[in-house]
């Protein structure tokens, strides 16, 4: 079984595994204590808090560790939106952030802050000039993410943080998925980073606030970790994620330039085994180990199922591999295809054996997911106002796409083929259907059910 989704959380370093093990016998304890016991236990969470702060290039007493990633986000908004609310409760994020900083971003609002979205492009990059332009008297925080989790994209953080800084509004970066391979440049204010993202333990997080940003935590606090993160620490698990995270830093050069030649041979090779495919994010500035793609007429869950039975387990931002049913924000955002999704996020480790071996199955599990979707029948189709009408209300995409894809031919040049759909998918599958084929997205119209989009053919 070939294990593609480090994204998610990387499989646990050899490194973390041998200091977990060896800090059960010293950590223990209650490093507040000053018994002989308790000092064993300080030592370790002390020489773990001044090597991941080394790793991140703070000050140790900068640093703060946390139950989660996700938790230091949470702690890492409320407590500088706090800080900072004379000057008013603005914030801004783009449009690509983690969930945990949307949701944090929702919870601001609905308290009746206010949040402005940065868009990107169709590679997932924000302008950084746009983040000025967002920029307000009352703006309390920015956050930015360092790199993409879905389609691995890195931001320009340095360029951000000095726009911020100028206006005087801190930055807050989620370097979740970088900060294995190395510190995050540029003037930021505080840092999120979680420890199983680069072969540590889970349920550790890191938490930087740099000396002179304002901050002020919410919610109970006690003596430790600075009042930042209430409740006992857990020091095997800590010691755990700062030895890993110095052990995959001096592996990061040569690691890195290993998996990004794994990643362009598929960058490289999938459009060129696989029909209709797009493939998605920056095709330089991107992390070493992730490639993001999207095939059209493909039920991404399906696919997913079929990479599984070959023996291989990848992620996918397709809506129909979510509950919700609606596409992923970082591919909405981007503007890019989103059915038949698949992300490719190769560990630490991973061998050119199984990349060729993925190269190998992916067209049958492709070709066997479209077999499977069938054609449309010729009663779903009929003519109105010398427009042809597809009716795919009740389906999900990629079945609206598909019955598109079928019938455009059947319209003269310059003619014009209206879908009607209910799926919200539709919404960001058709249009980058259009560009991907060089036809012509004419926009939306209202329906009776569902909403209408108009493509004319161009070729």
């Amino acid at each position: 079984m070939a294990y593609f989704d480090a994204a998610s959380s990387a499989p646990l370093h050899p490194v973390a595994r041998q200091a977990l093990l060896a800090s059960f016998d010293e950590g223990w304890a209650d490093p507040a204590r000053l018994y002989r016991e308790g000092r064993r236990a300080r030592v370790l969470l002390d020489a773990a808090r001044e090597a991941a702060a080394e790793a991140v290039g703070c000050r140790p007493d900068e640093l703060t560790f946390t139950s989660s990633g996700t938790r230091a986000v949470h702690t890492g908004i409320a407590g500088a939106l706090a800080g900072r609310r004379r000057v008013g409760r603005h914030l801004i994020v783009s449009a690509v952030e983690h969930s945990s900083v949307l949701h944090s971003a929702e919870l601001l609002e609905a308290a009746g802050g206010s949040v402005t979205q940065v868009a990107v492009d169709r590679t997932g990059l924000v302008d950084p000039a746009a983040y000025g332009d967002a920029l307000r008297e009352d703006t309390a925080l920015a956050c930015l993410q360092s790199a993409n989790h879905e389609v691995g994209t890195e931001q320009p953080v340095g360029a951000v943080a000095e726009v911020c800084r100028e206006a005087g509004v801190p930055l807050l970066v989620d370097a979740a998925q970088s900060l294995g391979w190395g510190p995050v440049d540029g003037g930021w204010s505080l840092l999120t980073a979680s420890a199983h993202k680069w072969g540590g333990p889970s349920g550790v997080g890191l938490l930087v606030v740099r000396k002179g940003a304002r901050f002020a935590a919410q919610g109970p606090v006690d003596e430790r970790e600075s009042g930042r993160a209430p409740g006992f620490e857990n020091i095997p698990a800590i010691v755990a994620a700062a030895a890993s995270l110095r052990a995959v830093r001096a592996e990061a050069t040569e690691e890195a330039a290993r998996l990004r030649e794994l990643t362009d041979r598929i960058r490289a090779r999938v459009p060129r085994l696989v029909s209709d495919v797009e493939v998605v994010g920056h095709p330089a500035r991107r992390l070493p180990g992730i490639v993001t793609f999207s095939c059209l007429y493909v039920d991404g869950e399906a696919l997913l199922h079929e990479l599984d039975r070959e023996g291989f387990s990848v992620s996918s931002g397709s809506s129909c591999t979510s509950s919700t049913l609606t596409p992923s924000h970082v591919l909405r955002a981007m503007g890019v295809l989103s059915e038949g999704n698949v992300r490719v996020s190769l560990p630490s480790g991973a061998t050119e054996e199984d990349v060729e071996r993925f190269l190998a199955v992916l067209p049958t599990a492709v070709t066997a997911v479209r077999e499977k979707l069938g054609a449309p029948v010729a009663s779903q189709v009929a003519h109105e106002e010398d427009v042809l009408v597809v009716d795919s209300l009740g389906k999900r995409c990629p079945i609206p796409v598909i019955e598109l894809a079928k019938v455009i031919g059947d319209v003269p040049v310059g003619g014009l083929v209206r879908v009607l759909s209910d799926d919200e998918a539709a919404r960001l599958d058709i249009p980058a259907w259009c560009e991907m084929r060089d036809q012509e997205y004419v926009g939306e119209e209202p329906a009776d059910r569902g909403t209408a989009y108009v493509i004319r053919r161009v070729s």
